[in-house]
């Protein structure tokens, strides 16, 4: 990553997540990390406006298992059609280009009846940053240091370098923390007029009903400022803060964890280097030996508004299907609570603002009217409830046969197998998991006891499966079923046999007997001295099989090894021709 993908923003300040509680199930205390709520994930509605995901909460984010959405802030702001102009407040007004209070109030109603907390991204560190001043969206006037019943000059710092005020060395925590983030007018938060007025803000946000704060720019905001600004909550929210790392700087991550969680973008930087294939996805096993900030602190992401654009992570133009591959590892890794961006399209263009007036729309699989719509995205969508199932399941079962090859379960829970190789990897995976047949929730999901996508079947802990290039299967004990539709398999073996001897056949599918000879399927010898048979098996589905003969007194003979292995099409027919072995 940059080493201040900040000021790459162009005004702008990067996101901070907040992870939510929902003021009905959540332990409101300080020390609360993640979400208390079984429904942990975050979704970033990025320039959303209030009707809208007010909406997408009712029709989607519930449903889907979204645990809390994160929204843009709420204050009046400068006008301008950018999307950074919405974090260079005016007022505290709640009135913004997303909408106004009465909107805001009826988006956190609408989304606690869906189950989705909310999350309100909040700008502590700075107003705007005009030097000419100018009236905001809800028409206050303001000037850069004088903002008529809020702050005046002496409520700001004022470092005099020259030629202005901005931060220009990183190593000077004094600097970072009193000095203008381009131009940003810095509020003194160290006064007690600011904290109160700070507090006031935050207090007015939470009697509406919001669940948790992003604090915007945290890592310039001394943390006993922060912690001091808190301390005056009218409740404690769930907080997570932005400080972004740097190397050799006196500002770490670690300082601010005693107060809320924090955005750890060393996590970003790692996925991004990982999946690009500049480092390894075996490197990503034990997250928490990394040396940053504990899992049980950390608010991850694989990308942010702020780092979609500046370069710092994948994002939806990234090569092949990497972006979506990061995606599942970080709904499916034990290590952080998980964000998730819902962007849209024109990012390269690191100034403009949302599409279609702020009103977010999607189709069921993805984006409309030039939205993306990442949450919505299938296998996204699928991880949430992958997620939700595993909870805080220990990782299990690793495996990794090569630098872009991982797979890896959460406890008895829950099973992933990510190929970001460039050819297809077959294996039999070792789990934690019961016995039975589960929906792939990558490629599908379970409805009506079927598998919209691929099924897999684990028998004694163990499952096959062939994962295509740049794809992956999730498997977990929320979304069991049986595939929706069958293709029919031929298996045409050539065996001589002795008289009174028969052939059958065994594999790793209940179709196949699950390796029980006594379930094994009789082949026809009518072509002797080919025997075959046709079965019906769940399409998109690999599987290993084995031929055995069975003897006039019972005696079972089988095939020499290794297993055979086959991957079933995804709809039609196929024959599998072989000989013994």
């Amino acid at each position: 990553m940059a080493r201040h993908a900040l000021h790459f923003a162009l005004l702008g300040l990067s996101a901070i997540v907040v992870a939510a509680p929902s003021p009905v199930d959540i332990d409101v205390g300080l020390s609360t990390r993640a979400p208390s709520s079984s429904k942990k994930v975050i979704v970033q509605m990025f320039e959303w406006t209030w009707d809208s995901v007010a909406a997408e909460c009712t029709n989607f984010l519930g449903p889907a298992g979204y645990g809390f959405v994160q929204v843009s802030p709420a204050q009046e702001h400068v006008q301008g059609t950018q999307w950074w102009t919405d974090y260079q407040p005016v007022s505290y007004i709640l009135t913004s280009k997303r909408g106004n209070r009465q909107q805001y109030t009826n988006m956190i109603n609408t989304c606690h009846a869906a189950g989705v907390g909310v999350i309100a991204d909040t700008i502590f560190n700075h107003m705007s940053g005009s030097d000419d001043g100018g009236v905001g969206v809800a028409g206050s006037s303001f000037q850069h240091y004088v903002y008529p019943g809020i702050y005046q000059n002496q409520d700001f710092h004022h470092c005099g370098l020259e030629p202005g005020d901005d931060i220009v060395n990183y190593d000077n925590a004094v600097e970072v923390q009193t000095c203008e983030l381009v131009n940003l007018a810095d509020l003194a938060t160290e006064t007690e007029y600011v904290r109160s007025r700070l507090a006031e803000y935050a207090n007015d946000l939470l009697s509406l009903g919001v669940d948790g704060l992003r604090l915007d720019a945290a890592k310039h905001i001394n943390v006993n400022d922060i912690a001091n600004i808190t301390s005056r909550f009218s409740r404690a929210p769930y907080l997570t803060q932005e400080v972004i790392y740097g190397a050799g700087e006196p500002i770490t991550p670690n300082q601010y964890t005693f107060i809320g969680d924090v955005q750890e973008f060393r996590y970003t930087s790692a996925v991004q280097s990982a999946f690009s294939g500049g480092g390894s996805l075996a490197n990503l096993q034990n997250l928490d030996s990394q040396g940053w900030v504990p899992g049980t602190s950390a608010n991850v992401f694989v990308a942010n508004h702020d780092t979609e654009r500046n370069g710092a992570s994948l994002n939806a133009n990234s090569p092949a299907n990497i972006y979506t591959l990061a995606m599942i590892f970080s709904l499916a890794h034990s290590y952080g609570t998980p964000t998730i961006l819902s962007s849209y399209t024109g990012f390269t263009d690191t100034d403009v603002g949302a599409p279609n007036g702020g009103a977010g729309t999607c189709t069921t699989g993805g984006g409309a009217n030039g939205w993306l719509c990442q949450h919505r995205w299938t296998a996204v969508a699928g991880m949430v409830g992958f997620r939700n199932t595993v909870g805080t399941a220990a990782l299990t079962n690793w495996v990794s046969p090569g630098a872009q090859q991982i797979a890896f379960g959460r406890g008895a829970l829950g099973f992933v197998v990510i190929n970001n190789a460039d050819g297809p990897w077959s294996a039999t995976f070792t789990t934690s998991l019961p016995d039975g047949t589960y929906c792939d929730v990558v490629s599908g999901a379970s409805s009506g006891g079927k598998c919209t996508g691929s099924a897999f079947t684990v028998s004694g802990g163990k499952f096959t499966a062939s994962v295509q290039a740049s794809n992956a299967i999730a498997i977990h004990t929320g979304a069991k079923g049986t595939a929706s539709a069958t293709v029919t398999v031929t298996f045409s073996e050539t065996a001589t046999t002795s008289f009174g001897e028969n052939v059958f056949l065994a594999g790793s599918l209940p179709q196949l007997g699950s390796w029980n000879p006594d379930s094994a399927l009789p082949l026809s010898s009518s072509g002797y001295p080919t025997w075959s048979a046709a079965v019906s098996l769940p399409p998109n589905t690999a599987f290993q099989y084995k031929f055995l003969k069975k003897e006039t007194d019972g005696t079972v003979v089988w095939e020499s090894d290794p297993n055979r292995s086959a991957t079933t099409p995804g709809s039609g027919s196929t024959t599998l021709t072989s000989s013994w072995k």
